[in-house]
């Protein structure tokens, strides 16, 4: 169980190094997040943008240090939840993201199935427009396609070395994917503006033959703010507490 009740979140960014001068590298890789909270019998987990970034080893702990992404160009998003004790360790990443996309890019995945053609390739449209720079090849490799060989003869896999079962990794050790992420075919946009998209997908073989396009669900893609920097403080209330910042 998550609880949100969570107030006065800060966030203070760590540089990545001093330099002899004292000079800061201001390229930050991690931030110590600190907050107020009133729960007191339970624990809190920090998510970064949208992520679950680390968890408090005590009910009384109200900081801790994250990584933070080495990107400067978008804002970071510092979510901290409340949490059980039988859900310390529970990612609750798909729980708390929003329905709207945050990050401005958009993600196409799904499985290479059976279905799809051994030397398929495919390719991602938005209006007409090509979105992927090089065509995304379905299956890199004849072997990886389960049974006897799918290939000329001698140049594709026999019996269990042609079977690349779900599940295991293929790759030099510790570098390839594992279960169904070893299956899974994945897209990144680049960053978009704020709007509505829809996506087209198309499949085709080395034969000329190719699908009808494919059109994915509707999707709300909401541009993160700027980073605010170089800041000067314009003016001061102090009856009202309000401080009022100018950017450079």
């Amino acid at each position: 169980m998550l609880l949100s009740e969570v107030s006065k979140v800060r966030v203070y960014a760590l540089p990545a190094g001093v330099s002899g001068s004292g000079k800061a590298n201001q390229l930050a890789g991690s931030a110590i997040v600190k907050w107020n909270s009133t729960y007191t019998n339970m624990l809190h987990q920090v998510y970064v943008n949208g992520r679950f970034a680390g968890v408090t080893v005590g009910c009384t702990q109200r900081m801790i240090i994250v990584p933070l992404p080495l990107s400067q160009k978008t804002a970071v998003k510092i979510e901290v939840f409340a949490v059980d004790y039988l859900n310390t360790n529970t990612d609750y990443s798909e729980v708390i993201r929003s329905e709207q996309i945050q990050a401005a890019r958009i993600k196409i995945e799904f499985p290479m199935t059976d279905e799809l053609p051994v030397d398929g390739n495919l390719d991602i449209y938005f209006e007409d427009k090509k979105l992927n720079k090089a065509t995304i090849k379905i299956q890199n490799e004849y072997s990886e396609k389960g049974g006897f060989g799918l290939s000329s003869f001698g140049k594709s896999d026999f019996g269990y070395d042609g079977s690349a079962a779900v599940g295991f990794g293929r790759g030099n050790f510790g570098l390839g994917g594992f279960g169904f992420d070893a299956e899974l075919l994945c897209w990144q946009s680049e960053q978009l503006k704020t709007g509505t998209y829809k996506f087209d997908i198309r499949i085709s073989d080395s034969m000329g033959n190719h699908t009808d396009l494919i059109e994915t669900e509707t999707l709300t893609v909401i541009s993160p703010a700027t980073p605010a920097e170089r800041l000067t403080v314009e003016s001061f209330d102090k009856n009202n507490g309000k401080l009022i910042l100018k950017s450079a």
